[in-house]
């Protein structure tokens, strides 16, 4: 029996909520294709407050960024940027292009083609999350995309120089310190300065996600990675500050982040929830964190771990650490997540940070149906034909007779035309 001890905030407020997004997501996009640069500078200043001479990085400020960072710091970015930029060749290594002969004379294949250019957004309003460069600009690059721009917005009125170092490092062609729904609509749909892009990447708020969810179809996205969500799965094995800990390191990622509790043992629900009142007490970001717990938390408790894995596929986190007996159990069954970490010796903060999975992940249910971002994200698996005359007879014959099922007389001809002029070298079985 599945049971809540906490709940979160009700599914009509959230639509609610999300219907306000929505709205005013539209009106900044089509302010930005109908007034372009001037609508991308009216929206900087007003919620950024941030109008610099070009949001595009020169050279030289790219390179007085770099010089600025603590050398220790760069090395830690490049360290990551190996780790991620390691994992994501292994991936890339993994697409094959294909050629076989399905049939004497019939040849068929596929390549795997990177799009041509890609924006990429890290966001960087509240936090300098310099580690969404390496995830979208440095996998965009080990894909072979040509062209990579990136957009982050200020950080505490200027350009964060670790997040314009971690994108210059990862490979960015063009680096803009642009931020929020103007940042995306501009990559996309493009302006008079900002070439647009055949595709959008990367994490943000919920209305960086809703803007990509409005333009997608005009351009092609990675995936719908909204607010940080993360779900632990966790039995009497672990212990309540360990959870806590966890559960707080993603709610900090903002007000609106969903942190939930699935365990069999009650004791530690309740410990964890006492642990979360005495760690909000000294945690640097509990205005934040705790604002999220308040509205977005839960804590439910199951009988057995089938019941677990039911409510952890229901829930379909962005992230689900699980801290159990038997770990594997979960990554055996379970269907329905962005990415799993297993065992209390990991964590979320390894992957969102340096140890080479990605983190660019799907949020609000969209682990149903996607994975995360990874280099084939940025790859299209493009089929070809190749077919000798006396196979196009063979072939042209069924595909007439099919065309005919279908009423398809155009298509017919298509296939007739081929019988007729190769059909005397066909082979009569």
């Amino acid at each position: 029996m599945v049971r809540y001890l906490k709940q979160g905030i009700s599914a009509a407020d959230d639509a609610a909520e999300q219907s306000k997004v929505r709205a005013t997501v539209e009106g900044i996009i089509a302010d930005v294709e109908k007034r372009g640069d001037a609508a991308v500078r009216e929206m900087s200043e007003k919620f950024d407050k941030w109008s610099p001479p070009s949001f595009r990085l020169t050279q030289a400020e790219i390179e007085a960024h770099i010089k600025s960072m603590p050398p220790r710091d760069v090395d830690d970015i490049k360290f990551a940027q190996t780790q991620i930029r390691n994992f994501a060749q292994i991936q890339r290594d993994s697409m094959k292009d294909v050629e076989v002969e399905t049939l004497p004379g019939v040849i068929l294949g596929h390549r795997n083609l990177p799009v041509n250019s890609v924006g990429c957004y890290v966001p960087g309003g509240k936090y300098p999350l310099v580690a969404s460069a390496h995830m979208t600009i440095l996998t965009a690059k080990v894909a072979g995309v040509p062209r990579v721009i990136a957009c982050a917005p200020p950080f505490q009125g200027k350009p964060s120089s670790a997040i314009v170092t971690a994108m210059h490092l990862a490979g960015a062609d063009e680096i803009y310190a642009l931020g929020g729904v103007q940042a995306i609509a501009a990559m996309a749909v493009g302006t008079e300065t900002i070439k647009p892009t055949d595709m959008v990447a990367g994490p943000g708020n919920a209305y960086v996600a809703e803007a990509k969810r409005q333009l997608a179809g005009r351009v092609g996205i990675d995936l719908f990675a909204g607010p940080t969500e993360t779900l632990v799965i966790a039995d009497d094995t672990v212990d309540g500050e360990i959870c806590a800990t966890d559960l707080l390191g993603q709610a900090e990622h903002g007000p609106n982040s969903p942190a939930i509790l699935l365990t069999t043992s009650e004791k530690l629900a309740r410990d964890t929830m006492a642990q979360i009142e005495i760690q909000l007490k000294t945690l640097p970001t509990a205005a934040v964190a705790g604002q999220a717990w308040k509205d977005y938390g839960q804590v439910i408790v199951c009988d057995t771990y089938e019941e677990m894995v039911i409510e952890a596929d229901r829930i379909a986190s962005e992230h689900v650490q699980v801290m159990t007996k038997d770990p594997d159990y979960f990554l055996k069954n379970m269907h329905n997540y962005g990415a799993l970490f297993l065992g209390p010796e990991t964590n979320v903060s390894f992957g969102d940070k340096v140890i080479g999975t990605n983190h660019t992940l799907p949020t609000r249910k969209a682990a149903r149906y996607t994975g995360g971002l990874w280099v084939g994200k940025f790859i299209k698996t493009c089929t070809y034909q190749k077919v000798k005359p006396e196979a196009s007879a063979m072939i042209g014959e069924y595909c007439s007779r099919l065309c005919a099922i279908e009423g398809f007389a155009g298509h017919q001809a298509q296939a007739d035309i081929r019988v007729a002029r190769y059909g005397h070298l066909k082979t009569h079985r």
